[in-house]
């Protein structure tokens, strides 16, 4: 991480995963808040803003009241590592999974349950000198990410909430380009009109409009 500062690096990120159907069990949890700890400790040493993501798997079958049960136990444990290895809370950016159901529950959440659970589940874990919370869309649609998000900027809260997607961002854009230089303008467009649509999100102000 030294060598990456010399090149010009300012930020690292760190994905670990915590699998719901397979337990997890409670040594999977150590080790993963563990190694996420050792890296921001690392990074930070380096002068380097460490992107931490503890991402709890969209699989499975189960509820949001287990999703919410699981990644309270993982960002606690994420948390009090981050604190035994001198971490500067001020100086990380958290890049979480959002509290929803399994990706094959029958039951759905609204964008309103997803807000309550997932800012509820914040409040009781996250240090407000925590700058950023940079969710990771981990499966959703396009549009339940983007609603998801900005139903939990419809009040303040003590972090920025925003978005760090990939799929969510990128879907449409793929699909449309299809590898064809013809296509380039239209997927362009279209990655711009995701961009926008979480960008207004992020400040609450997403109302959906002319979208498919």
């Amino acid at each position: 991480s030294a060598a990456y500062y010399q090149q010009g690096a300012r930020f690292a990120k760190w994905r670990t995963v915590v699998s719901i159907p397979n337990g997890p069990s409670a040594l999977a949890v150590k080790e993963a808040a563990w190694g996420l700890a050792r890296y921001a400790a690392i990074s930070q040493d380096s002068g380097l803003v460490p992107i931490v993501e503890p991402e709890i798997l969209l699989d499975g079958e189960h509820g949001i009241d287990r999703t919410f049960e699981v990644a309270q136990k993982v960002w606690a444990e994420v948390f009090f590592y981050l604190a035994e290895n001198n971490v500067m809370f001020e100086g990380i950016l958290l890049k979480p999974s959002m509290v929803t159901p399994g990706a094959e529950c029958k039951d759905r959440a609204t964008p309103q349950q997803v807000a309550d659970y997932t800012l509820s589940l914040l409040k009781r874990r996250i240090p407000p000198p925590v700058p950023g919370i940079m969710f990771l869309s981990g499966g959703q649609s396009e549009v339940e990410a983007t609603l998801n998000l900005n139903a939990m900027n419809q009040a303040p809260n003590p972090w920025h909430v925003s978005f760090s997607y990939a799929r969510a961002l990128q879907n449409t854009c793929l699909k449309t380009w299809g590898g064809q230089p013809e296509n380039v303008k239209a997927a362009q467009d279209a990655l711009l009109t995701r961009a926008k649509a979480n960008s207004l999100a992020q400040l609450g102000k997403y109302t959906g409009e002319g979208e498919s």
